[in-house]
């Protein structure tokens, strides 16, 4: 069967006491559905591992509630709701300095006031071809006859005067040297006394569609948009760009909207007396250098003045904005875990998953697992494997597409993943969870919420009862999420971290914390998280790493909280430090074994291995038939490794289709693959921390998915369950040389 129902929450999680709201759309028809509450363990439904496994629960929520389309309005723009000062403008001027970056077929509307319901306003357009028009109320529409250049800065303005009827359009290059457009002008006569205000709505980077709705998106930056209440010269409008409170303007000014103020907010702000402050939609990019940058600044914070553009594209989406369906209040009670809402129509079950935490300040375990919600949201409807004709060669072998990834591919309007680029070629910078992410659900692709099942079953295989918590929750709270805990467990690939979480797991692991990394790439990427709306976060890809995408030059550092973007490692905090190990390579063809090391013996680490007698570790599992794969760590004292740590295992015997990572690539070479690069392999470490804590890293993505072999019955279950009881004991870890505090 297909799918036919999608969901999303207002929250990711909750605890005993706190309300979570679904909102859940149908497809295709459906006229009713049937929800349940079920709590998840192993997600997955791979021929070898357990199968799926959801527990039902009664809940408030149980019932048939009728089935409902609820539309995506994908794409971004600005709205100002200037009421009566713009809804009675005749004559009115209007400029801009624009940036396209993607010619249409269809017109992409830039500055507009247009309503067509009330046959009023104007509209400032680029229609097909790139060709700059401008449409007046009486279906007047003038264009000029060459194209504007993409990713070019052009001066654009428009103006009609309501007396003569005259209507004038103009634009001017920023780049007149030789191979550039000159500037154009175009005068028409259009009719008098017309109402060019629309409803009192202004809008930047597309057009009024009706009540809350929106059509004609733009695609690219804009920069210093102004709108008077007159017929004003183009030598007048191009001084208002860099003047736009010169006195001889000012009785005219109706708005001068300044992009370069409260980047980190969704309102936009206006300098003129009107105080015409505006809002934006779907959060298009802020801190985006402007058509006055002068490459002397890259920090945006240094010269905000040159960062006043906002860069708008068709396809951004921050939140679906559904209507709820219906709300549950999570009960005194109800065990901490991972949870959903099994939605059951005339498709396949949609699962809409959440997180139950503990009651504040009752921790149900002296353990907890942090789901790596930020790594989800990154890769939420990543769809690469579904377009790219190079991903079979990424993978080492043929794609395997499942349900959740044929139902993306007709649902552009779901958005995609921070892997993606734009329908311009920039890049996808802001990720969000108030829509439908279709691979956070049981039995879809990607290593990361379907192989944190993996470790959900194990828990259950074992009987061990932990608490769970999110990385937003980690984000918000700090440190003092942690206090009630004694270890912390991580999933297999916790790859994106904001500063905040970085420094809660660092100030945890000083005092006396205990945490077990059960994967590889982690803490790789550096993210922030909008500080009014939960549920988005940016990422700046800038200088370094494999990378599906790059920010341009300049636009590395993040408008969410003004933090420079890209690599933890290249900020000078690389994983190594917290968690002993970084990452290294990458390849997903057959994924490898450990192989034990002289300091496996060593007395400090005789727990971890406590009834394994083999030499060879994980040489079997889920994920290409082995426990070092797909994304694997290495222990670095140059990136900063603690010099008491142990590596206890090492990976061997990796392929060509194993490939180090850029960073470590300082100049092109062929000695990159798993046959002979010295740096290509997965290192099990283990180290003391200050005030009796430790750390235990697998380095290996695929660890996870050998945990499910033979029943959880092998030799990586039994380390991680050897290192779990003793990281959950209260007993201090003593430091190297001291005597021991085993129990």
């Amino acid at each position: 069967m297909a799918r036919t129902l999608a969901g999303y929450t207002d929250r990711i999680s909750a605890c005993p006491g706190e309300t979570i709201a679904f909102k859940v759309s149908a497809e295709n028809g459906s006229k009713q559905y049937r929800a349940s509450l079920v709590r998840l363990h192993c997600v997955d439904s791979h021929r070898d591992g357990p199968g799926l496994q959801e527990d039902a629960i009664p809940s408030a929520f149980d019932g048939v509630y009728p089935a409902r389309h609820q539309p995506i309005a994908i794409g971004s723009c600005g709205v100002v709701p200037g009421g009566r000062a713009i809804a009675g403008l005749g004559s009115f001027s209007v400029t801009a300095m624009i940036w396209p970056t993607l010619s249409k077929d269809s017109p992409q509307s830039i500055l507009s006031t247009l309503t067509v319901e009330s046959g009023s306003g104007f509209d400032l357009s680029l229609e097909a071809g790139n060709l700059l028009a401008l449409r007046l109320p009486d279906g007047t529409s003038i264009r000029l006859a060459k194209p504007l250049l993409v990713r070019q800065w052009t001066f654009v303005a428009a103006s009609y005067d309501v007396e003569t009827g005259s209507a004038m359009l103009h634009a001017e290059p920023l780049d007149v040297h030789a191979g550039f457009s000159a500037p154009q002008s175009v005068v028409a006569r259009a009719a008098r006394g017309l109402r060019c205000g629309g409803d009192g709505t202004f809008i930047v980077a597309a057009r009024a569609a009706g009540a809350n709705r929106f059509a004609s998106h733009y695609n690219g930056k804009v920069d210093s948009p102004r709108l008077f209440a007159g017929a004003l010269a183009a030598e007048s409008l191009r001084r208002s760009i860099v003047e736009p409170l010169a006195a001889d303007l000012a009785a005219d000014l109706v708005g001068a909207w300044d992009f370069s103020r409260q980047m980190d907010r969704e309102c936009f702000v206006d300098l003129s007396a009107c105080r015409l402050d505006g809002r934006l939609i779907n959060m298009p990019g802020r801190a985006m250098k402007g058509w006055n940058w002068s490459a002397r600044w890259h920090d945006w914070k240094s010269a905000p003045e040159e960062y006043g553009a906002i860069h708008f594209h068709d396809d951004d989406l921050s939140d679906c904005r559904w209507e709820t369906d219906f709300t549950y209040t999570v009960p005194e009670g109800l065990p901490s875990g991972v949870y959903a809402a099994r939605l059951q129509g005339d498709g396949d079950a949609e699962h809409v998953v959440f997180y139950v935490r503990a009651p504040r300040g009752q921790p149900g375990s002296r353990a907890v697992f942090l789901a790596s919600t930020a790594t989800y949201m990154a890769y939420g409807n990543y769809r690469v494997m579904n377009r790219s004709n190079l991903y079979e060669m990424y993978l080492g072998q043929l794609p395997e597409l499942v349900e959740s990834d044929l139902f993306l591919n007709t649902r552009p309007e779901y958005g995609d993943s921070l892997y993606a680029v734009h329908n311009d070629d920039s890049g996808m910078s802001i990720g969000t969870r108030l829509r439908p992410i279709v691979n956070m659900r049981p039995n879809t692709t990607l290593s990361a919420f379907n192989d944190d099942g993996w470790i959900f079953g194990w828990f259950r295989a074992c009987g061990i009862e932990v608490d769970v918590i999110t990385d937003e929750d980690l984000h918000n709270e700090g440190l003092g999420l942690l206090a009630d805990y004694a270890l912390v467990i991580t999933g297999n690939h916790p790859e994106y971290t904001s500063t905040p979480m970085w420094d809660a797991l660092s100030a945890f692991l000083d005092r006396g914390g205990r945490l077990m990394y059960l994967g590889g790439n982690g803490f790789f990427w550096r993210v922030a998280y909008h500080p009014e709306v939960a549920g988005v976060l940016e990422l700046r890809r800038a200088e370094d790493g494999s990378r599906p995408w790059e920010a341009e030059p300049g636009e590395y550092y993040m408008s969410f909280n003004g933090e420079y973007g890209g690599m933890w490692r290249r900020v000078g905090r690389a994983p190594n430090e917290l968690v002993g190990v970084g990452f290294t390579a990458s390849g997903f063809d057959i994924s490898s074994y450990y192989r034990r090391t002289p300091e496996s013996r060593d007395p400090r680490a005789a727990f971890i291995f406590d009834g394994v007698e083999e030499e060879i570790i994980g040489d079997f599992g889920l994920a290409g038939g082995g426990a070092a794969g797909q994304e694997i760590d290495r222990y670095d004292r140059r990136l900063g490794s603690p010099p008491n740590a142990l590596v206890v295992a090492r990976s061997e015997d990796h392929t060509e289709e194993m490939m180090i990572g850029k960073e470590d690539m300082p100049a092109t070479n062929y000695i990159i693959g798993g046959t002979e690069n010295p740096l290509v392999h997965a290192d099990m470490t283990f180290f003391e921390t200050p005030n009796g804590g430790a750390v235990f890293s697998t380095g290996s993505i695929a660890w996870a998915a050998s945990l499910p072999h033979n029943g959880f019955d092998n030799n990586v279950s039994r380390i991680t369950e050897n290192v779990f009881r003793r990281f959950a004991d209260a007993t201090p870890f003593a430091p190297p040389g001291a005597e021991s505090a085993e129990p």
